[in-house]
């Protein structure tokens, strides 16, 4: 029975803890939630300050961006219109000039065939003249004389070797060298052993060498060292030797020939001649360099 009487006491005391458990803890929720709450407005108020700021910037870049635009527009415009007054100012120069061109190409034109039949004429005229020239020279020309001789084999009467010698300088000069030709052999027939005779031997081989008769012109030459081997046409037949054997395709024995003039007469005018003919062959200059 005493316990039935303590049990609302119990109860009551249990319901009144377990209600001042529950105030105080909701209390401290309300506490949470108007804290929650203050974070919020604060994020809310910090939102709404960048979303203004973004605001500005975005409309700052479009009022950017539309000035340059603006300002590209102008330029582009004034890129255009400075165009197509440049294109009306050139159109009519140009196309002067090009028609100035096509006029000028015409007339190269009319000129380069001008000069093809100028130049057909004048090897026609060229041909004409060495015709000419050829009969000229057929009908200037005698034939050459028979040889001289007199009585015993020796030179005719009244024939002198100064006047003989000067005789066939003189047509070989002249351009008459046929006659020459048949002189200087005389003069070496009847006057071989006289001063001059060399040099009428050596001419024997420069007519011949004139006419590209090699070989005739090879003999003649060599006639003039063998026969004469000391004289003052001695360098000038081996000079004149190595270029007919040129000629000839002879060109070791060319060189060779010119080292001799080069040996034996450096002093010479043709030493030197004999030099450029072997820098043209490429050869040295003496046969010890070419061995080392």
């Amino acid at each position: 029975m005493n316990f039935r009487r303590l049990l609302p006491a119990v109860l009551f005391v249990v319901f009144s803890i377990d209600s001042a458990a529950q105030n105080r803890f909701e209390k401290e929720m309300m506490r949470d939630i108007a804290a929650l709450q203050m974070e919020v407005r604060e994020l809310q108020r910090a939102v709404n300050e960048k979303m203004t700021e973004l605001s500005v910037l975005v409309q700052q870049t479009l009022e950017r961006t539309n000035s340059a635009n603006t300002a590209v527009a102008v330029l582009d415009k004034g890129v255009q219109d400075r165009l197509r007054d440049q294109e009306r100012t050139l159109r009519d120069p140009v196309a002067a000039v090009g028609a100035k061109v096509d006029q000028m190409a015409n007339e190269f034109r009319f000129v380069r065939e001008s000069i093809a039949d100028v130049n057909a004429r004048m090897r026609k005229l060229e041909a004409q003249m060495v015709d000419v020239g050829n009969a000229v020279k057929t009908l200037q020309a005698p034939p050459a004389p028979p040889p001289l001789g007199g009585p015993g084999g020796g030179p005719p009467p009244g024939v002198s070797a100064e006047s003989l010698f000067n005789s066939a300088y003189s047509d070989m000069t002249g351009g008459n060298t046929d006659l020459a030709l048949q002189e200087f052999q005389d003069y070496v027939r009847f006057f071989e052993t006289t001063e001059r005779a060399p040099s009428a031997q050596f001419y024997i081989g420069q007519i011949h060498y004139n006419k590209s008769q090699w070989e005739p012109a090879l003999q003649a030459f060599d006639l003039v060292l063998e026969k004469y081997p000391d004289n003052s046409k001695t360098p000038d037949a081996m000079y004149m030797k190595g270029r007919t054997l040129l000629r000839l395709e002879q060109r070791t024995a060319a060189a060779q020939e010119f080292r001799e003039v080069i040996k034996r007469f450096p002093n010479a005018d043709v030493a030197a001649k004999a030099r450029g003919e072997l820098k043209s062959l490429g050869m040295p200059i003496s046969e010890s360099k070419k061995r080392k």
